[in-house]
């Protein structure tokens, strides 16, 4: 709800409210339901929010039911409103099974899918005709043959009234990830790659059926889009649409690793985050380099993109470490595919390091609170963890892991009896995930006792790393990943132990048990007793 500054002073709020009930069709621009303005239960809001630039003026004022305003799903009424929509149709279509409301649910809400193409093939090129307008309109486009697999294809652009969904190629429902297209498109971006189709002449006529693409279409249709440009690809049997079938499948699977990668994502994020501080200054007329302010307030400035700016702020703690040039660990880590030449995946570090000891709670510390003294709490956590990196990476895998080696089927080349240095499997062993993130159990448990009994303090969990640690605390560290990396069960070569313990991926869990007993959950004597911390530290 807003308080209304308005260039016509004189104006009351109930005056501009019984305007907008005129303008809006006495609707609610949210819902686009009646309002009743003799109830009292509407309210008036910008379109587009201050905090995004948004004036503080009628043209940028709409009238809204008080509800739909407080339940919105977005502070933009115009991604709100279509994030309504969106929410009426999941509704609406999602009775009809899993993998609804789809692309052809939205063609159908909004008038599409009605009629086949009058079309025609000459020499390289198509001829159609829309024919459900008062003047029927001809067009043609060129056609194209794909070097390799032989399938022609056009570029058109066609009204939604010849668009369909082909939901034998494309099962999937609209989810809600449309929300950040309706974004996107909003903001002027323009789609980057036409959505897919492929159609079949029969008889002078084609139904056109989209394949790919369909969020990108959902998107603009709630935003009002009403024709389409498409990849049409001309298939003459059921051998030529399987193999779009076949390839489309293995583009949403196997070909996953050729998507950005996960450390791609988070510097994106880490780049957002940024803009959304510089935005910040700009708005609250703040100098360049300002850091008077806190992750909490940022939260709450631009509270209809909190949850996005959350994880953007967590992004930047990742970004920063993971990149730091001090990071000793980072040689050892596969940021993208499936490569075995190095130990660990980033997603390895994600689930271990980062899991552990970065606070995802927004802080309400200003960003420049003891920043020059070195004793700002999110800069500790990120400078602090790069230090435990480093040790991990020092005590490990600086000198032991050998590159040329790798990390592919280790154990297996083991049992087949080929010689794997003592320091290759030590650290082959203690970078698996499930070992990794039990090691670091006993880690932070080292860094709590410590503040506990040395100063007096019990900290939180998440907020470990944004207390300064003592250098006799890393050494304690130290002395537990030296233990810990020390015991005999990692050079083990019996072939029994390695295909039982090694073999696949255990569960966390599995590892906790192993480390807290000494034996598998199975009851099996793997150390001779269970780790202790206190011995640990010796």
């Amino acid at each position: 709800m807003v308080t209304c500054h308005c260039e016509e002073q004189n104006v009351s709020r109930t005056e501009i409210a019984e305007r907008l009930h005129e303008i809006q069709g006495k609707k609610c621009f949210i819902c686009g339901r009646p309002i009743d303005l003799n109830s009292g239960d509407w309210q008036i809001d910008h379109i587009v929010p201050r905090a995004a630039g948004g004036k503080d003026e009628p043209q940028n004022f709409a009238l809204t039911h008080e509800i739909c305003n407080k339940k919105k799903l977005d502070s933009d009424l115009r991604v709100a409103r279509c994030m309504f929509k969106y929410e009426e149709m999941k509704e609406k279509y999602g009775k009809r099974g899993f993998n609804h409301p789809n692309l052809g649910d939205f063609l159908e809400e909004f008038g599409g899918a009605k009629y086949p193409l009058k079309i025609s093939k000459i020499n390289d090129e198509i001829e159609y005709e829309f024919w459900h307008i008062s003047t029927i309109k001809s067009d043609k486009s060129n056609l194209y043959k794909d070097a390799l697999s032989g399938l022609n294809y056009s570029f058109i652009s066609l009204p939604i009234e010849y668009i369909y969904h082909d939901d034998r190629i494309n099962p999937r429902a609209i989810g809600s990830r449309v929300k950040g297209l309706i974004e996107e498109f909003l903001h002027g971006r323009p789609q980057l790659h036409v959505s897919l189709a492929w159609t079949k002449i029969e008889h002078g006529k084609a139904e056109v059926k989209v394949f790919d693409g369909q969020h990108k279409i959902a998107a603009q249709l709630l935003l009002g889009v009403r024709e389409f440009p498409l990849r049409v690809f001309l298939v003459n049997n059921e051998k030529d649409l399987d193999l779009l079938l076949v390839t489309n499948t293995r583009a949403g699977t196997v070909l996953r690793q050729v998507a950005f990668d996960m450390s791609v994502q988070r510097f994106l994020g880490s780049q957002i985050y940024w803009e959304k501080i510089d935005q910040y200054r700009q708005l609250k007329g703040l100098e360049e380099n300002d850091l008077s302010f806190s992750e909490k307030d940022l939260i709450t400035f631009f509270k209809g993109e909190h949850r996005e700016l959350k994880k953007y702020i967590i992004d930047d703690v990742r970004t920063y470490v993971i990149h730091s040039p001090e990071n000793k660990l980072k040689d050892y880590i596969e940021f993208g595919g499936r490569a075995a030449e190095k130990p660990l995946s980033y997603s390895t570090i994600e689930k271990t390091f980062f899991t552990f000891f970065i606070n995802k709670e927004p802080l309400e510390t200003p960003l420049s609170y003891k920043l020059e003294v070195g004793e700002n709490p999110r800069q500790l956590e990120k400078e602090q963890l790069i230090k435990l990196m480093n040790m991990f990476a020092e005590e490990i895998l600086i000198g032991k892991y050998d590159v040329d080696i790798g990390s592919a089927k280790i154990e297996e080349k083991l049992r087949k009896g080929e010689n794997i240095p003592d320091n290759h499997l030590r650290a082959i062993r203690l970078t698996r995930e499930e070992v990794l993130y039990n090691i670091l159990r006993y880690v932070r448990d080292c860094i709590k006792r410590y503040f506990l009994l040395a100063m007096g303090k019990s900290v939180e969990d998440k907020e470990l790393f944004q207390y300064k640690f003592p250098e006799q605390l890393w050494g304690h560290i130290r002395k537990v990943i030296q233990n810990i990396a020390n015991m005999p069960l990692w050079i083990n070569r019996d072939t029994g132990l390695s295909s039982a313990i090694f073999g696949g991926k255990q569960s966390y869990d599995y590892w906790k048990t192993l480390f807290d007993t000494g034996k598998t959950p199975q009851g099996v004597a793997v150390l001779p007793k269970g780790l202790s911390l206190d011995e640990l530290l010796t």
